[in-house]
């Protein structure tokens, strides 16, 4: 760029950023500079020659993003790339605060810069797109604007290209861009080695599709000098996914959208129409990747006066027996575990260990046919097998303070679920049932449909707007990735989207890997919070399948993979008696602050969170196949108070695989400024719970 610098002019603006005009022999050039509030990120827009719009990014005055362009292409209308000209720019700082009904933290600072840069066609038909930069102090945030167009009132995308240029061969955790799926382990390597292609027949589950040699976002990647970058999106409504084509020879990505079979393109959007954000976090240290708000500060303020009917919770369910074969789902089965005795017993079990929730699965009709090619209109959303007494189990969970959580298995059919989304709904406003559990395996129907597509994610704002209307919170498994719409939605309280805890107990590969959760809180937890199902006790499921990690590591989990619903996974039966459920009955969900203490992507990871009215502290730490020795400062304790903690760590001789359950549970009092090590185990951990003294 710099060899189109001439005639240099700087302009002052309030917040600190410049614009410089520079003029050449044939066209006029134009470079917007825009920095973060403290200056360590800084972006740079400008045109080429022949009128094309560039951007690059800089971290701590080095470029960490090259020279990069854009382009969308269109049904019925050329490209828009080329031939553009600066017709307006404008600008604003934010610097605010604002609160989260439930979350990590209580209090969110938003602070960033923003430049909004019109541009427009210079010759017929003369169309203009606005493009949106927002650069925070951890990382940045871009989006397109398309404006209204005489005689057209919405457009077709085939096709968007955002690239980002990379500077160096990093260091990459990534999982295939499968359309249809989430749930495959991460890959570590070089952004070059990266071969999407060559996975396409390695999924076993009722859904696949991966026709590019792309990734799934948060895709996180870690430079030579030790910088860490990931990409995802924010804000997805009314558009299609965004993935990550990789172009290894250029070192390069463009964003690829997932596309509609069914209608043939990408998106159809009405004008005028904003784009989701593309950001990407930019920050010195792994652990400040979890700390950082990006995702959510990008998505708008919560459009929703009171969500006080939905209280964060922990749950037990009639789920886990269904994965280690000791029930089933469907009511033919004669060992059906979704009864009203059944459901009972966990209720009891729940009332006795302060837990909020059960689960019921398996409860509705349709379960005997659900895999079939026939999936439409083979669920009924409103009634139960002739075993389960809903609304009696509705009224015992009452009395007892144990809150029933529904189970929306669709199997794909979307239509089916659409038609009957209403009925379903108002079912649980009336039984006063706060959220539900939905699910969505298989293939779309209607055919032509992947679960990124653009119709899908409109399907799941649907959902979350009946939610809304009947005081139902939603929880997605096999769903539209999360983006940050929380902040919009409070409604939207946790999803999967990702290999989950149930893959230990039947996968064909022997489950999750010790690596795969020190990886997942890196990558796919930067974009929301995770239904992961932790709490596994007994560890042998069957000949070829174990939980992959220590007893202290599933505690452990509780403190690092948040979600403000948190399962107890593991049968009544196996925690009863068992000293280290304590913890479990103890730990919080909802979070006044969290301090990432220290942590490496795919090695170890370790968080503190102090609960909301309580203002008790819990620590997790969770390890990968190494074991190690971790110190913790507990300065993040408050200074005037002391604090009795009691500490489930690995016992010396404890391992994921030969000496999983191997625990030690000890008590001491803790101040801020105690400094204390440990060591854990080979797939361990170390779960703290830190009470204040009375």
């Amino acid at each position: 760029m710099n060899n189109l610098r001439k005639n240099k002019y700087n302009f002052f603006w309030i917040f600190g950023f410049f614009i410089t005009i520079f003029s050449c022999t044939k066209t006029e050039q134009t470079v917007i500079d825009l920095k973060s509030p403290s200056e360590n990120i800084g972006i740079e827009f400008f045109l080429k020659s022949d009128g094309s719009p560039n951007y690059l990014v800089k971290f701590n005055n080095q470029l960490i993003i090259d020279t990069s362009a854009f382009k969308f292409e269109f049904e019925g209308q050329s490209a828009f790339n080329k031939g553009l000209r600066i017709a307006k720019v404008s600008k604003k700082s934010v610097s605010e605060t604002w609160e989260m009904p439930w979350g990590e933290q209580r209090v969110v600072a938003n602070n960033y810069n923003e430049v909004v840069i019109k541009l427009k066609e210079r010759q017929a038909p003369k169309r203009s797109l606005s493009i949106y930069f927002r650069v925070y102090d951890d990382g940045i945030g871009l989006r397109y604007e398309f404006h209204e167009q005489e005689s057209v009132d919405s457009l077709v995308i085939t096709d968007e290209k955002t690239t980002f240029k990379l500077l160096g061969n990093h260091t990459c955790w990534w999982t295939p861009a499968d359309w249809d799926c989430y749930e495959h382990l991460y890959r570590t390597s070089k952004f070059s080695d990266i071969d999407v292609l060559s996975l396409k027949n390695e999924h076993t589950l009722a859904q696949s599709h991966i026709p590019f040699n792309a990734v799934h976002t948060p895709f996180t990647m870690r430079t030579e000098s030790g910088v860490h970058l990931s990409f995802h999106e924010a804000a997805l409504v009314d558009y299609a996914s965004m993935t990550l084509e990789i172009d290894a020879k250029n070192l390069a990505m463009n964003s690829k959208l997932v596309s509609s079979e069914r209608f043939g393109y990408a998106a159809k959007v009405k004008l005028p129409f904003k784009t989701p954000w593309r950001s990407i976090q930019i920050v010195e240290k792994a652990k400040d990747l979890i700390a950082s708000n990006l995702i959510l500060n990008l998505n708008e303020p919560s459009k929703v006066k009171d969500v006080s009917w939905f209280k964060p919770m922990k749950y037990v369910g009639i789920w886990w027996e269904m994965h280690v074969g000791k029930s089933s789902w469907a009511y033919k089965s004669k060992v059906h575990g979704a009864n009203t005795k059944n459901a009972k017993k966990y209720i009891d079990f729940a009332a006795k260990h302060n837990i909020g929730g059960l689960l019921v699965e398996g409860w509705n009709t349709g379960w005997e046919d659900w895999t079939s090619d026939g999936r439409e209109g083979i669920f009924d959303f409103v009634t139960p097998y002739p075993d389960y007494n809903l609304e009696e189990v509705v009224k015992y969970g009452r009395q007892k303070g144990v809150e029933i959580i529904m189970h929306n298995e669709t199997a794909s059919a979307v239509t089916t679920y659409e038609k009957q989304l209403d009925t379903a709904f108002k079912l649980m406003n009336k039984l006063q049932i706060h959220s539900v559990k939905t699910g969505y395996v298989g293939k779309i129907i209607p055919k032509g449909e992947y679960h990124h597509s653009q119709w899908m994610v409109n399907h799941h704002m649907r959902v979350v707007q009946a939610g809304l209307k009947y005081q139902v919170a939603i929880n997605a498994h096999e769903p539209i990735k999360p983006t940050g719409l929380r902040r919009t939605y409070p409604n939207i309280i946790s999803r999967e989207g990702l290999r989950g805890q149930e893959f230990n107990a039947w996968a064909a590969d022997g489950g999750n890997p010790p690596e795969h959760l020190p990886i997942v809180a890196f990558t796919r937890m930067l974009a929301g919070p995770i239904d992961f199902t932790p709490g596994v006790f007994k560890f042998k499921i069957s000949e070829k399948n174990s939980i992959n990690t220590t007893l202290a590591q599933q505690l452990a989990l509780y403190v690092v993979i948040y979600s403000p619903i948190q399962m107890a996974c593991d049968l009544p039966e196996n925690y009863e008696g068992n000293p280290a459920f304590q913890f479990i009955s103890d730990v919080g969900v909802d979070w006044e602050q969290t301090k990432v203490l220290d942590g490496e992507v795919g090695d170890y990871v370790c968080i503190a969170r102090q609960e909301r009215n309580t203002l008790n502290w819990f620590l997790g730490a969770i390890t990968d196949e190494n074991s190690r020795p971790i110190n913790i400062k507990f300065d993040f304790l408050d200074e005037s108070k002391e604090y009795e903690a009691t500490i489930y760590k690995d016992a010396e001789n404890a391992h994921w695989k030969n000496n999983p359950t191997g625990l030690v549970i000890e008590k001491m009092l803790l101040k801020k400024g105690d400094e204390k090590s440990f060591v854990l185990a080979t797939g361990g951990g170390l779960a703290i719970s830190l009470k204040i003294k009375k």
